[in-house]
C-alpha cells in the first residue's frame, strides 16, 4: 500500500508536472495564437485605414495651378516659370525659321516657270525689242519671263560701272557698284511700278509681269547706245544713236501699251509718261558719267593745239 501509495504519489506527482506543463503549453500556444490572430487584425485594419486615408486624399486633393507654385514657391518659383516661358519662346521661333529654310527650295520653285526659257527665244526677243509692231488694234504678246529682262539689267551694270571707272568718277559714300546696281535695278522695278499702277488708273490690260519684261528687253537699245559712246566720246554720235537705236525701243513699248489701253486720253497719257521717262533715262546715263572725260578730251586737244604752234622750224634753225 505504501508502495502504491508511493507510486501513485509519484504518479500524481508526475500528472501534477505533466499537467502544468500542459496547462502552460497550452497558455503558451493561446497566447501566440491570441498574439498572432490580434496582431494580424491590427494590421489589417491599418491597412485598410491607410489605403481609405489615401483614396481620400487623392479624391479630395486639388490640382495645383501655376499660381499655387508661385505663391508657394516665392520668386524662386517666378523664375523657374519665366525661364520655362523663355525656353519656350526660343524653341518655337528656332522651329519657325527651321520651318522657313526647309522650304525655300519650294519657294525657289515658284520663281522657275518665269526663268524656264530657250537661248533662240530671247535672242528673238531681243531683236524684236527694236522693230515697233504696226498693228494696234488688238492687244500684241507680252513674254511673260524675267530672264531676259533680269540679264539686260546686269548687263547695264557692267556698262554703267565701266563707264564710271573711264570717267574717273568718284563717290563719296558708297561704291561704284552699289550706285550702278542701285540706278539700274532703281529704274527697271520702280518706273516698271510706277507704269503698271498709271497704266490701272488708265484701263490697260497688262500685269505686272508683262510690264517688267516689256520694260526690261526695252534696256537692250539703252545698252547698245552707252557700250558705244562710252568707248567713243562724241557727242554727235551719240545723239545720233540716242535718237534711232533709243527711238526704236522706245517706240516698241509704246506701240505695246497703245494695243493694250482703251481711250485717246488714256493712250496719251501712259504712252507719253512711258517715252519721255525712257528717253530721259538714256540721257542722265550718257551725261551724268562723263564729264570727267569730256574736260580730259578739251584739255587734250588744248594741249595739241599748243604743240602745234611752237615755232619748231625756228627752233631748228637756231640750233
Amino acid at each position: 500500500m505504501a508502495a502504491a501509495a508511493t507510486g501513485s504519489g509519484e504518479g500524481g506527482g508526475g500528472r501534477g508536472e505533466w499537467g502544468t506543463f500542459e496547462a502552460s503549453s497550452s497558455a503558451v500556444i493561446d497566447m501566440e495564437n491570441m498574439d498572432d490572430t490580434s496582431g494580424s487584425s491590427f494590421e489589417d485594419m491599418g491597412e485598410m485605414h491607410q489605403q481609405l486615408k489615401e483614396e481620400d486624399d487623392v479624391g479630395e486633393e486639388p490640382v495645383p495651378t501655376e499660381e499655387d507654385d508661385g505663391a508657394f514657391l516665392g520668386v524662386k518659383g517666378l523664375k523657374g516659370q519665366l525661364g520655362r516661358d523663355v525656353a519656350d519662346q526660343v524653341w518655337q521661333a528656332g522651329k519657325r525659321q527651321a520651318s522657313k529654310a526647309f522650304n525655300l527650295y519650294g519657294n525657289i520653285d515658284i520663281l522657275r516657270p518665269y526663268f524656264d526659257v530657250e537661248p533662240i527665244q530671247v535672242r528673238n526677243r531681243l531683236m524684236e525689242s527694236l522693230i515697233p509692231v504696226q498693228m494696234i488694234n488688238f492687244p500684241q504678246k507680252v513674254a511673260g519671263e524675267l530672264y531676259g529682262p533680269l540679264m539686260l539689267v546686269f548687263t547695264l551694270v557692267a556698262i554703267l560701272l565701266h563707264g564710271m571707272k573711264t570717267s574717273g568718277t568718284v563717290i563719296r559714300e558708297g561704291t561704284l557698284m552699289g550706285t550702278a546696281i542701285g540706278t539700274c535695278f532703281g529704274y527697271w522695278l520702280g518706273v516698271s511700278s510706277f507704269v503698271y499702277f498709271l497704266g490701272y488708273l488708265c484701263n490697260a490690260q497688262i500685269t505686272m509681269l508683262q510690264m517688267l519684261s516689256l520694260l526690261g528687253y526695252g534696256l537692250f537699245g539703252p545698252c547698245i547706245v552707252l557700250l558705244v559712246t562710252y568707248n567713243v566720246h562724241l557727242h554727235s554720235l551719240f545723239y545720233l544713236l540716242w535718237f534711232i537705236i533709243g527711238g526704236l525701243s522706245t517706240l516698241r513699248m509704246v506701240a505695246v501699251m497703245l494695243s493694250r489701253t482703251i481711250g485717246q486720253t488714256q493712250r496719251l497719257a501712259i504712252c507719253g509718261v512711258l517715252a519721255a521717262l525712257h528717253m530721259v533715262f538714256l540721257l542722265y546715263l550718257h551725261f551724268a558719267y562723263h564729264r570727267i572725260v569730256e574736260g580730259a578730251r578739251v584739255l587734250c586737244w588744248d594741249l595739241a593745239a599748243q604743240v602745234s604752234s611752237i615755232p619748231w622750224k625756228d627752233l631748228m634753225l637756231g640750233q
